[in-house]
């Protein structure tokens, strides 16, 4: 995977850029879950693009958020609502019409999940249910990604890349209600939509990995616990050093995301599909080598693993994605080593933490350098 080249490569940048901004510049696109840490990047990267963002979400999950860190509710139309609530959803989709739905917002929590099951389950599944509802209901031309995870496919534990083919399952309430979420969108892209149907609705799902980058403060993730923990001057712990992912910066699949969402737009039933969007198997690394490539680009720290006080509830150990399909078909491969992504995320925190009044502008100086690195042969 890390020796094939993008069909994006042979492009220049202001090409991609062009192309880009021709296809959602003045177009009204909708983000749910604008408020969370991938919601407020993919807001703030389409609302540069001249995009009319509206974002329709519950108020942002943490304190410290990104989302106020930018100010990004300044910038588009910040609408504050449940996605249980049907009712309210088919109103905003009504009232706005998006040519664009970019639907994010979800309970991203493995260990919330044991907790919270049914909160969970609601969220992750009926909340994607709404969304779809309004779309076949309304019955108007519009272009829709629903983001899930890589935890919905049946985890063999083994070291094998899971294809878009490939069973979908998940032991834990959160990986089951992805899995779940899954086979609702593809019910209703089978059932409903298509670009031969009238009118033409084109519906995919995009699968990543595990994702960091600059903003995130959820708890129970790895990078926030490390801030966290060197803010304060405290060791970092680490419940399962061992556990292996695959980390990836957060605007590998985001590009990932709108340059989907733009091939949608072109041919409908062609890209209208499930989608992997997965780092280099390289950056398949397990935590602690994470943490302590986090420590280095930090500068201080020490990390430990707690005593265990209860009994942990089972969480994958081990989790490959194989994207080969979005870097055939689609000509995207993600950009940045776990080197590249974490260096680009302490230096995010770093410069929050330095006290910068402006960290929208400081972001979208990071994506604008991350779409001048797109163009290197990685």
């Amino acid at each position: 995977m890390g020796n094939r080249k993008s069909p994006l490569e042979a492009v220049e940048l202001m090409d991609i850029l062009k192309k880009l901004i021709d296809a959602y510049q003045d177009k009204t696109v909708l983000i749910t879950g604008h408020t969370g840490f991938k919601g407020t990047w993919l807001a703030l990267w389409l609302e540069s693009t001249g995009a009319k963002v509206i974002g329709y979400s519950l108020d942002p999950p943490s304190e410290p958020s990104i989302f106020q860190a930018t100010g990004l509710s300044d910038r588009i139309l910040d609408i504050r609502g449940d996605i249980l609530d049907g009712g309210r959803v088919f109103e905003v989709v009504k009232k706005n019409r998006p040519e664009y739905i970019f639907h994010l917002a979800a309970q991203p929590l493995v260990r919330f999940s044991y907790k919270h099951p049914l909160d969970t389950f609601n969220v992750n599944v009926m909340g994607t249910t709404n969304i779809l509802e309004a779309v076949r209901i309304l019955q108007y031309p519009v272009t829709c990604v629903c983001i899930t995870s890589d935890k919905c496919y049946a985890n063999r534990e083994c070291d094998y890349a899971y294809q878009e083919n490939d069973p979908l399952g998940g032991y834990d309430p959160y990986s089951a209600s992805k899995a779940a979420a899954e086979l609702i969108i593809s019910s209703y892209r089978r059932s409903f939509f298509g670009a031969m149907k009238e009118p033409p609705v084109s519906l995919s799902s995009a699968r990543a990995g595990n994702i960091i980058g600059g903003g995130d403060w959820a708890e129970d993730r790895i990078v926030p616990d490390c801030v966290r923990a060197l803010v304060k001057g405290d060791p970092i712990e680490i419940r399962n050093p061992n556990a292996v992912r695959p980390w990836q910066y957060v605007l590998d699949p985001l590009f990932g995301y709108l340059w989907l969402a733009l091939k949608m737009r072109e041919e409908p039933d062609s890209y209208a599909d499930a989608w992997n969007f997965g780092p280099d198997y390289s950056n398949t690394i397990d935590v602690q080598t994470l943490t302590e490539k986090i420590l280095g680009e930090w500068g201080s720290g020490t990390w430990k693993i707690p005593s265990q006080n209860e009994i942990a509830p089972h969480e994958a150990g081990y989790l490959k994605l194989d994207s080969t399909k979005s870097m055939v078909r689609l000509g995207w491969k993600p950009a940045y080593s776990i080197d590249e992504a974490v260096k680009n995320t302490i230096a995010w925190y770093k410069e929050y933490y330095s006290g910068n009044s402006d960290m929208y502008e400081f972001s979208f100086r990071q994506i604008m350098t991350y779409m001048s690195d797109v163009m290197k042969n990685k």
